[in-house]
């Protein structure tokens, strides 16, 4: 028998002998003298007196942790957890005195792993009273005029239930602040359980506009209403804040999705567009109308429900006096709408849908907006942007979207949106594809829009990019409107002088924080651009969609936070984004390239070819492609990963070819937002 000793010594004899095979001089290798190492690269890299590699290229630290909620690739974690909120609602309009009257029911089901003591409703109808917060909020259009005051949202009864069959009620102990009601549960609501919450009130309804719901009359007399943040609704309490309870000052929304049934009783000569489906359509409509609706759920060209000759028509309604209750369901939603005139104009088309799937699109609007210049074509457009976005993201999920042309003009809501009486053609397609487009951006992916509102409004804007191209072939592309390069010029061109405001807000602020001024160009156009320069230049188009549709249905019916958003494209992505996410999300970095010293490397050899110097002046870096015109006439582009500035100021680029340079022009095409263009080309 061997001896383990023995074994052991051929083994480590063996061991020694392949590492002085693996790590052999390589033959016809020049090998530094032993003992000395090889010499050092010469260092060509270093800061200059506008760019620091280490400040660009840092790490970046995201505004909220990985845990058990959210995790490192940006998807919800194993324990994520989400609140629901169920609605019914009977709700009357009282035309006299343009009153709106509801006796609503909240089914509240706590999911969170916490007890919870007490419960938050956002009122929003109280921004009217004289003494909201909003009437010293320097919020500009969204501001509630100094016309439009009521006494908010009047509270007949509050009462708790319980979820048993022998529950019984009990008067709700509550405070009021400002647009927020804070009401204290006599015994905790543990994880799992359930609470009722039963509210009568009332309210004044505004005039027009009036900070997203409105009455106001049609040229041909008949009033439109439109009501939004009509009843009194839970506020989110998350894993991120607990109760988030931010006042509401004109920036928009961030709810919990529940199911919804709203009975809604109006006269009976009015028409009822509400979110969701129409349960009972035998109950209010004719059957003319029951059977052209029927029609239009299997037409691809929009079928008239009801005209303009019929409006003043008897017949056009079940019956003449009295009221109707018009009913609509609506599941999976974080909010459901309405809006009721006499005087509507109806049309609708067939959606098609993924999968062979279909949904309906609807229209309803007066006499005066009627015809292929208005919106007798609002149907279509929309129906164009669902299909589209449904293939390029992610498939509409309810079975209608409705769009409503009354005063609470270019307002999005689930499954429907309100638009301008007096839009046309261009500008009618532009904001129905807009606020359709909302859809996406917060209705199924919601974010939080009262901090966050760029996570929205910009990442809307940046899929309305590719509808204005794809609708009719780009009939009315491309996209430059109030929302995205507003200047009719390069995006990039226009973004750049934004960006170089030193008073513009970084997209990191809180949305209430950010001036009038502002809002548009940070909030919509530099939130879309970065998702713009992230699928053109930085990813590519297969690497960013694949990352942005798993972005969307991870986070589908379900409260993203910047850092989810973060992680998801950069894990999903395959790329360290943090040199991006600091320059344009954190900062309002601004990018300046400059071409310099072109010439030959040996001007005897032209073999060896030319090199060119290119600098990096600004603080953010993006992926720039580099265009080398020859005098032959012929062109090459090379393309400079945003890895060309990790570590220097400056980059020495080969040009191979012995054909003489004519010249060479840093981004050609105005695809990145370089600040200053006078430098950008370099003749030879």
């Amino acid at each position: 028998m061997t001896h383990p000793c023995a074994v052991r010594r051929v083994l480590f004899a063996a061991a020694a002998f392949a590492l002085s095979v693996t790590f052999a001089p390589l033959p016809g290798k020049a090998q530094p003298p032993a003992g000395q190492r090889r010499p050092q690269l010469p260092d060509t890299g270093g800061r200059s007196a506008t760019y620091d590699p280490l400040k660009t290229f840092a790490p970046f630290a995201m505004p909220d942790a990985v845990n058990s909620y959210r995790s490192g690739n940006g998807a919800p974690g194993p324990a994520f957890w989400a609140n629901q909120a169920d609605y019914e609602m009977h709700a009357s309009i009282d035309t006299a005195t343009q009153t709106l009257t509801n006796d609503e029911i909240i089914t509240y089901t706590n999911n969170s792993p916490d007890m919870l003591n007490s419960l938050w409703l956002q009122v929003e109808q109280n921004t009217y009273r004289t003494d909201s917060r909003a009437r010293t909020f320097a919020g500009g259009s969204r501001r509630p005029g100094a016309d439009q005051s009521s006494e908010g949202t009047v509270f007949e009864s509050m009462e708790l239930m319980g979820n048993g069959k022998n529950a019984k009620a009990e008067k709700a102990t509550y405070v009021i602040s400002d647009t927020r009601a804070r009401i204290d549960l006599p015994a905790g609501l543990a994880h799992g359980a359930q609470i009722k919450v039963h509210i009568k009130y009332h309210y004044k309804v505004p005039g027009q506009w009036g900070g997203r719901t409105s009455v106001g009359k049609s040229k041909d007399g008949y009033e439109i209403y439109d009501i939004a943040q009509w009843y009194p609704r839970m506020c989110v309490y998350d894993d991120i804040r607990g109760w988030d309870t931010q006042p509401f000052l004109g920036n928009e929304f961030y709810t919990e999705f529940g199911n919804f049934d709203n009975y809604i009783t109006v006269p009976a000569s009015m028409l009822v567009a509400g979110s969701g489906v129409l349960v009972n359509e035998k109950d209010v409509l004719t059957k003319a109308q029951i059977d052209r609706l029927a029609q239009a759920r299997t037409s691809d060209k929009t079928v008239m429900i009801r005209t303009v000759a019929e409006i003043k028509d008897p017949a056009s309604r079940p019956k003449q006096d009295g009221t109707l209750t018009w009913h609509y369901h609506m599941d999976h939603t974080r909010d459901a709408v309405f809006s009721a005139s006499a005087g509507f104009v109806w049309d609708g088309a067939k959606i098609n849908l993924p999968g062979g799937k279909t949904a309906l699109s609807l229209s309803f609007y007066p006499a005066e907006s009627a015809g292929d210049e208005g919106w007798g074509r609002t149907t279509e457009y929309a129906k164009d942007t669902i299909e589209n976005m449904s293939h390029d993201w992610f498939s509409y999920p309810w079975p209608v979207m409705t769009n409503v042309a009354g005063f609470s003009s270019g307002m999005e809501y689930p499954a429907m949106v309100f638009d301008g009486i007096n839009s046309k053609n261009k500008g009618l397609f532009v904001v129905t594809a807009h606020e359709v487009g909302h859809t996406w951006f917060p209705m199924i992916v919601q974010s939080n829009e009262r901090r966050d509102a760029w996570m929205d409004e910009g990442f809307n804007t940046f899929i309305d990019i590719y509808e204005s191209d794809q609708f009719q072939k780009g009939i009315w592309g491309p996209k430059r409107d109030g929302e995205y390069a507003p200047g009719g010029g390069f995006p990039a061109d226009e973004i750049a002088k934004i960006i170089a405001d030193p008073e513009a807000p970084v997209m990191l602020s809180r949305a209430d924080a950010i001036r009038e001024k502002y809002r548009h160009p940070i909030t919509y156009f530099k939130s879309a651009e970065g998702l713009y320069i992230l699928r053109e230049e930085i990813m590519g188009h297969e690497v960013f969609d694949r990352a942005f549709r798993k972005y969307i249905k991870d986070w589908a019916f379900k409260h993203p936070t910047p850092s989810d958003f973060f992680r998801a494209m950069a894990s999903e992505g395959g790329e360290d984004l943090d040199y991006f996410w600091r320059g344009w999300y954190q900062n309002n970095w601004t990018m300046d390239m400059a071409a310099k010293n072109l010439k030959w490397v040996d001007a005897a050899d032209p073999s060896k070819g030319s090199v060119v110097t290119i600098v990096q002046n600004g603080q953010l870096v993006i992926p720039t492609w580099i265009e080398v015109k020859f005098e032959d006439g012929t062109s090459t582009k090379t393309k400079l990963p945003a890895e060309t500035w990790m570590q220097k100021a400056t980059f020495d680029m080969a040009i191979t070819s012995p054909k003489k340079v004519a010249s060479v022009t840093i981004d050609p095409e105005h695809r990145v937002p370089d600040n200053d263009r006078s430098n950008n080309e370099v003749k030879q």
